[in-house]
């Protein structure tokens, strides 16, 4: 990923609303956001000539280049797992542009979350994968699996669920200050996170990310030509994907240490290949989909040593003005859990000045894909 430092941009970025139930089809918010993040770079749908997005995604490039009206398309790419492949779209599209591969590339997520259904009660579906040895016996969701972690992880190091509320706190009150997040408007306080009722013990209803519909995309342009778009471009400055040997979905049970994940292995490729390192991030969109995330996730990319995850988030270190300001439009927590990309673009809004909740100078950002997961990440440099 060497050769690949600075030579793509981010000059373009769309959204949809955000909400519990919204009536379009998801390849209906999905052309939206595209279209948004095209007319956001100034460049026209005939120019798009490569797309990336997950395995997950339900609409495909050929119905999406159909309906935008995109020419002949010579790049298309799917990643797989979830909410670990956000960061690997754009990777995927910033190496095809600078090989000459593509000139104008979308990356999107569209999904209907919010609307239903929800899978991981069905555990029939799990019996031809090695979920057959979990799922069907009492770890159902996701959830469940990070509760697991989580329990591990207090076990061994003392993190506590007050390390867990400074998280969610703070994914809380930027949304506060975000008019697009599902919680604009509605505080969170210490008293009723510790009343909360329990999703799966040791995790509570505001350790869980929100279920949303709504589409995001981004737009990718060779660095020579991102200096003539509409936007100040955001340069990808460095990129990885990470899967550690043995690993096993989230509870990682055949790792030497189930906590050290994906993350460990993402960044390690990502620090090597970049000319910022941790010291040098101004802020970060770290994937939130549970609380406990959080914190691992700062000792993975190396914010602070093992085991110093729940100490980092003291004194709020996660807020605006801390020593990470973090998630800075809300996130998966409180702006709206579209498998991770909102944390993308806005990544690029910090970098442009133009966030709801401004880091004064920003000029890196870090953003990362799922942990617990094989998953991807990025450095974005302003």
């Amino acid at each position: 990923m060497a050769a690949l430092k600075d030579a793509a941009a981010i000059v373009g970025i769309g959204r949809t609303a955000f909400a519990k139930r919204l009536e379009p089809s998801e390849r209906h918010l999905a052309c939206r956001a595209i279209l948004a993040a095209l007319d956001d770079a100034g460049i026209a749908p005939a120019e798009v000539d490569a797309f990336a997005s997950y395995t997950m995604e339900e609409t495909d490039e050929v119905e999406v280049a159909k309906a935008i009206g995109a020419g002949d398309v010579t790049f298309f790419s799917k990643v797989g797992y979830g909410g670990g492949g956000s960061c690997a779209t754009v990777a995927h599209l910033a190496a095809a542009v600078a090989t000459g591969q593509a000139t104008v590339g979308v990356a999107w997520r569209s999904r209907k979350r919010g609307s239903g259904p929800r899978p991981w009660t069905e555990t029939r579906v799990q019996l031809p994968t090695p979920a057959q040895w979990t799922r069907p016996f009492g770890l159902l969701r996701p959830a469940d699996e990070i509760a697991m972690l989580a329990r591990r992880y207090m076990h061994e190091y003392g993190v506590t669920r007050d390390h867990l509320f400074n998280v969610a706190l703070a994914c809380r009150n930027r949304a506060n200050q975000n008019p697009a997040a599902v919680m604009y408007e509605r505080p969170l306080t210490r008293e009723m996170y510790m009343t909360a009722r329990w999703i799966s013990e040791p995790l509570c209803l505001y350790d869980n990310c929100l279920e949303t519909d709504g589409a995001l995309a981004c737009v990718v342009v060779a660095a020579e030509r991102a200096r003539d778009c509409r936007q100040r471009p955001v340069y990808v400055h460095a990129a990885a994907q990470g899967l550690p040997a043995q690993h096993h979905g989230m509870v990682n049970y055949w790792c030497d240490d189930p906590l050290t994940g994906p993350a460990w292995t993402a960044a390690r490729h990502l620090w090597k290949s970049s000319d910022i390192t941790p010291e040098d991030i101004d802020v970060a969109q770290i994937y939130d989909a549970f609380t406990a995330l959080i914190p691992l996730s700062l000792e993975g990319y190396g914010f602070c040593g093992r085991g110093e995850g729940g100490a980092f988030t003291e004194g709020g270190a996660l807020e605006i003005g801390g020593r990470l300001p973090l998630n800075t439009a809300g996130g998966g927590l409180s702006e709206a859990y579209v498998h991770g990309f909102n944390l993308i673009n806005e990544g690029v809004r910090q970098l442009r000045g133009t966030s709801t909740a401004q880091v004064a100078g920003a000029r890196t950002c870090l953003v990362t894909a799922g942990e617990g997961v094989p998953t991807s990440a990025l450095v974005l440099r302003g």
